[in-house]
């Protein structure tokens, strides 16, 4: 396997648990600051240290980046890293393996 496929799987890895899943919905709809740790746990209702071990394994991913703001660590998404994740995922969709595309490939009706 190339290091591209096996970043994509440890990204993927890190989604797939529904605390992270939900952690990195609600820091995706905060504002472009990054969303406090606190405001995650209180939205969320999971213990500071459960939100901690989940957010330490996003950003271990790439997913997420903190920034301190004195006491407060504030969580944002990294949208490159996402988009680059969702786009890895689609990018051979339409060319099933061939040099034409099949015409009617589920995988192209993305619209």
């Amino acid at each position: 396997m190339t290091g591209r496929v096996e970043q994509a799987a440890e990204r993927l890895k890190a989604l797939g648990h529904p605390v992270r899943l939900a952690i990195l919905r609600r820091v995706v709809q905060g504002p472009e600051a990054g969303t406090p740790a606190g405001e995650l746990q209180s939205r969320l209702d999971i213990p500071a240290s459960t939100l901690s071990h989940h957010l330490a394994t996003l950003a271990d991913a790439g997913l997420v980046q903190v920034a301190r703001e004195g006491t407060t660590l504030r969580y944002r998404a990294d949208f490159g890293v996402l988009h680059a994740l969702t786009d890895y995922i689609w990018q051979d969709c339409c060319a099933g393996g061939a040099a034409e595309p099949p015409p009617t490939s589920p995988c192209c009706d993305r619209d």
